[in-house]
C-alpha cells in the first residue's frame, strides 16, 4: 500500500493595514504648527524682552515732548528718530501690553536719562512725571512786578491779558510744566491768595480796627514794606494796629512812594519835604487811617501779624543800629532812642555789629546814618530854632511844654562828612539830610523846625473823636 501524504499547511490571508483618520492628521498638523509657531513665538518673546530691558542708545540724557493726542505706534516712532528708544515696535507693543493694565501714556514733557531702556522710558511717561519750572514772586513785590516776572517767563505760553489787582498775589514759589499759560499762573497765584486770606481771617483776633479782609491785606503790605526782619513783623503790626485804634496816623514812607509811582516799586531819589506834603490818597502823612488799598503783596507772616498782632501799646519805633528797630510806648521813651541812635551815630557809643548802619528810622522816616554835608544856606524867612530829633505826632500822654530855644547862629560850611564804607544807600528810600542836633528836647506842635535848609511843622495832635 501506498505511503500516507503530509497535510499541506494553508498560510494566513494577509490583512490590509489600516489607514489614519482623517481627524488624526489634522491634530497631527495643528500640533506640529503650534510646537514650530511656540517655537518661533518664544523666540521672538525672548529678542522682544531682551530689547525691552537692556540698555538704550542715549549716550547723555534728554529731554522729550509728548504730544497731546498722539497714538501710541506715533510715540513710539517719535522715540526712536530721537535716538531714546532701539526700537518703535517693541515700544508700541509694550504700551499696548501695558494700556490693558491701566499704564496709559500721558502728554507732557519729559527727561530720560542717559542709556534708558524701553522699560524705564514707558514707565516714565505712564507715570506723568514730567519736566517741571519754577517762578518766584517775593514778598513786598507789586502786582505790576509780579506780572513782569511771569511775561519774561520764557517757558510759560501765551500772554498777560489782566495784571492781578494790588495785594491780589500770594508770594511763594510755583512749580509748574510747560504748556501752562502766563495768565493761567497769575490766576493760580490769585487763587492761592484767596485761600490763604480765608484761613488766617477765620483765625484772627478780634481787634476791631480791621473791618475787612481787603483792610488787612492793605495794613500787611505796610508791614511788609517797613521792615525786612521776619521777627518784628509782629512788632510793627502792633505799632500800626495801636495808632489806628488811637486816630494817630501812620506816617509810612513807603505809603507815600507808592503814591509817587504806584505798581513801579521803587523811587530813584530820596523823599523831599514836597513829597510829605503831596496831596495823593496814599501819603499817610497827610490822610487818617488806611490808604485806600495795598502797596504790595503781603506774605504770610506779615498777614499774621495784622489779623493776629501783640498787645504792646507800642506806637513809636525807630533804628537801634543793629540792623532792627527799638520800640516805644511813649513820647518820652520814644525820644531816648532816637537819642540813642543819634549818640551811636555820632560815634560816642560802640555799635554791636560789624556793619555800618544805613539808615534810621524815626514814625516811619528813614534818614541816613552818615548824612552828607549840607552847604552853608541863606538866612530863612523866620525865626530859626532849636530841631529836635524828628517830628513827631503827640500821643494820649501830654508833653510837657518847654521854652523856645535861643536862635541859633549859621552854620559854617562843613567838610563832607565820609559814610561808612559798608553803608549802603537804600534802594528805596533815602530821607534828606538833617541839620545838626543842639539840643535834645521836644517842642510843641506846631513850631518850625529846620530840616536839609527848609522849614518844617512838627505836626499838631488830631482831635480825639
Amino acid at each position: 500500500m501506498g505511503q500516507k501524504s503530509e497535510p499541506i499547511r494553508v498560510p494566513d490571508p494577509k490583512r490590509p493595514k489600516s489607514r489614519r483618520s482623517a481627524f488624526s492628521r489634522v491634530v497631527v498638523s495643528l500640533f506640529a504648527i503650534a510646537l514650530v509657531v511656540g517655537l518661533v513665538g518664544s523666540a521672538l518673546t525672548f529678542y522682544a524682552y531682551i530689547e525691552f530691558t537692556s540698555q538704550g542708545p542715549l549716550k547723555a540724557g534728554k529731554i522729550h515732548v509728548i504730544q497731546q493726542g498722539v497714538k501710541r505706534a506715533e510715540i513710539g516712532a517719535e522715540l526712536e528718530d530721537a535716538g531714546i528708544v532701539s526700537s518703535a515696535g517693541v515700544f508700541t507693543a509694550a504700551a499696548y501690553v501695558n494700556g490693558f493694565f491701566g499704564g496709559h501714556l500721558k502728554a507732557g514733557e519729559y527727561e530720560f536719562p542717559e542709556s534708558a531702556s524701553i522699560d524705564q522710558v514707558l514707565s516714565i511717561i505712564t507715570s506723568g512725571r514730567a519736566v517741571t519750572y519754577k517762578v518766584t514772586v517775593p514778598e513786598g513785590w507789586t502786582s505790576e512786578m509780579a506780572a513782569a516776572r511771569v511775561a519774561e517767563n520764557d517757558v510759560l505760553s501765551g500772554e498777560v491779558t489782566k495784571v492781578p489787582a494790588e495785594g491780589a498775589i500770594m508770594p511763594d514759589t510755583y512749580v509748574f510744566r510747560r504748556g501752562l499759560t502766563r495768565q493761567k499762573m497769575l490766576e493760580d497765584m490769585q487763587a492761592a491768595q484767596n485761600k490763604l486770606l480765608d484761613e488766617l481771617w477765620n483765625a484772627r483776633a478780634p481787634s476791631g480796627v480791621l473791618k475787612s479782609k481787603e483792610e488787612a491785606v492793605t495794613l500787611a503790605s505796610i508791614v511788609e514794606k517797613e521792615t525786612g526782619v521776619p521777627e518784628e513783623r509782629p512788632l510793627v503790626a502792633s505799632v500800626f494796629v495801636n495808632r489806628l485804634r488811637q486816630g494817630i496816623r501812620l506816617q509810612s514812607d513807603p505809603t507815600i512812594i507808592y503814591g509817587l509811582v504806584g505798581g513801579k516799586g521803587k523811587l530813584d531819589r530820596g523823599i523831599t519835604r514836597d513829597d510829605l506834603a503831596s496831596n495823593t490818597p496814599y501819603n499817610t502823612y497827610q490822610i487818617d487811617g488806611l490808604p485806600p488799598g495795598p502797596i504790595a503783596n503781603p506774605g504770610r507772616a506779615s498777614l499774621e501779624a495784622v489779623l493776629n498782632p501783640p498787645d504792646t501799646g507800642y506806637v513809636y519805633f525807630v533804628a537801634n543800629g543793629t540792623g532792627g528797630h527799638a520800640f516805644a510806648k511813649t513820647l518820652e521813651e520814644h525820644n531816648a532812642n532816637v537819642k540813642k541812635w543819634r549818640a551811636m551815630e555820632n560815634g560816642q557809643v560802640a555799635l554791636q555789629t560789624t556793619e555800618a548802619p544805613t539808615e534810621v528810622v524815626v514814625d516811619g522816616m528813614p534818614v541816613p546814618a552818615t548824612p552828607p554835608a549840607a552847604p552853608e544856606a541863606p538866612a530863612p524867612a523866620v525865626e530859626p530854632v532849636t530841631p529836635v530829633a524828628e517830628p513827631v505826632t503827640p500821643v494820649a500822654e501830654p508833653v510837657t511844654p518847654v521854652e523856645p530855644a535861643q536862635p541859633v547862629e549859621a552854620a559854617k560850611p562843613a567838610e563832607p562828612a565820609k559814610p561808612p564804607a559798608e553803608a549802603e544807600k537804600p534802594a528805596e528810600v533815602a530821607a534828606a539830610a538833617e541839620t545838626p542836633v543842639v539840643e535834645e528836647k521836644p517842642l510843641k506842635p506846631g513850631t518850625w523846625i529846620m530840616v536839609e535848609n527848609q522849614m518844617v511843622p512838627i505836626p499838631k495832635q488830631k482831635p480825639k473823636q
